[in-house]
């Protein structure tokens, strides 16, 4: 029997693409086995949202082959759309992009039996939706479920539009039925998506973000609801309202910033400023008082000033964020920021991060510290921790993977609770 390692950088999208497209190939017999083993086939399913996670893409390319020379590679994904037949290195079989992953065994095994590499990373524009079918997550307590692809923002500074291609979504009838597939096996399911604020402006059902939320989470088997990154813009009183009689539905919302300065947002293109996102905060705790409110920030833009970026960090400390994603701002060639002025010296982003990470690692652990003494539900993963419904992660010393139970939080240590 042959075997497959799979690779996944980036986002939970990738990681719903990845989890199909190991489970095709073990439908057609061949055995799943970690990635750091010697294996005949390897997959990376790659990122390239920032220089980072392109660079990463390409080591785990290289050390596959290092691994077993022998070996024939699969490079899916993000890069691969974009860099297409580029990638054609030594011991690469196949190049396949954001569509066809459902068709990855038929299109692997055409390009051996051909004896050539194979390039599967076409053209988006009038791409479908790619229903694909997973019914489990390894080793994991939660299921993801993927409910639109694809992204028309035009934020300056991203890449993702092109690789990721227009807005695609589920039709609703379907999206509820994955729900009810994955509710028989999971106690939670996570929402995701590349821009999934925009789901069902792509099609004639008359449909939104809202309605899907609402058929996902009174699904039978799904006790809890968790939702992928979600534009502030989207949160109006109605959806706020709305989401609030979603029972299952777990009260952490990811919002992402990118700046706290209203000339920076402008720069970079983002549909809101800091009026409305503090608007859309606002009313998420309104509906849920104890919600945790997690965020991404991009330090470091063209023509970030210092006096800006302390904009950033003041916005940040006022909000009071439970968790936040940093990053220094990475050039990514094709898009317009890539020409902006103002460049800000790699080594100044760089500092700018880590000042902003130690001020979010505060406010995580000021976060964490308002659950002590509180009871809590967790749900159970393979290592005897878990996760409760805002997210913080709970040492429990004990329980089934999968499992939900009440725990008691006796101690705080950063953002980590002891039960």
């Amino acid at each position: 029997m042959r075997t497959i390692g799979i690779m996944t950088l980036g986002c939970k999208t990738n990681q719903y693409d990845s989890q199909a497209m190991a489970q095709a190939f073990q439908r057609a017999g061949y055995a799943l086995r970690p990635f750091d083993e010697i294996c005949d086939i390897y997959l990376i399913n790659t990122c390239l949202v920032t220089g980072t996670g392109e660079r990463k893409s390409m080591k785990f390319v290289r050390q596959a082959l290092r691994r077993n020379p022998d070996a024939q590679l699969i490079v899916a994904g993000c890069l691969a759309q974009m860099k297409g037949e580029a990638l054609f290195l030594p011991g690469v079989r196949l190049v396949l992009g954001n569509q066809n992953r459902a068709n990855v065994v038929e299109l692997f095994e055409q390009a051996e039996r051909e004896g050539k590499a194979l390039c599967a990373a076409g053209s988006l524009k009038k791409a479908a939706f790619e229903p694909l079918d997973v019914r489990a997550m390894e080793g994991r307590s939660r299921a993801v479920l993927k409910i639109q692809e694809g992204c028309e923002n035009r934020c300056s500074y991203c890449i993702i539009p092109d690789a990721r291609g227009p807005v695609r979504s589920s039709p609703l009838q379907q999206v509820r039925a994955q729900a009810e597939l994955l509710g028989r096996d999971f106690h939670e399911i996570v929402v995701t998506g590349i821009h999934i604020a925009s789901y069902g402006r792509d099609l004639d059902e008359n449909v939104e973000l809202i309605d899907a939320l609402e058929a996902i989470g009174g699904a039978p088997g799904v006790k809890r609801l968790r939702i992928g990154s979600l534009e502030p813009k989207y949160i109006s009183e109605r959806v706020a309202e709305r989401l609030s009689k979603i029972g299952s539905l777990c009260p952490q919302f990811h919002l992402s910033l990118q700046s706290g300065s209203d000339r920076i947002l402008r720069l970079m293109r983002r549909q809101y400023d800091t009026a409305r996102f503090s608007r859309a905060v606002e009313l998420l705790r309104s509906y849920f008082p104890s919600c945790a409110i997690t965020t991404d920030v991009i330090c470091g833009f063209p023509g970030e000033t210092e006096a800006e970026f302390q904009e950033t960090m003041d916005f940040c400390r006022r909000i009071g964020f439970a968790r936040m994603h940093v990053f220094p701002y990475s050039e990514r060639e094709g898009t317009p920021a890539a020409t902006f002025p103002g460049r800000v010296e790699i080594a100044e982003r760089e500092a700018r991060a880590r000042r902003l990470i130690a001020e979010g690692k505060e406010m995580e652990a000021a976060f964490a510290q308002r659950f002590v003494g509180r009871e809590v539900e967790v749900l159970v993963e393979e290592d005897g921790c878990g996760y409760t419904r805002e997210y913080l992660r709970m040492e429990l010393g004990s329980g089934e993977p999968g499992q939900i139970v009440r725990a008691r939080v006796a101690s705080a240590t950063g953002p980590l609770l002891r039960a």
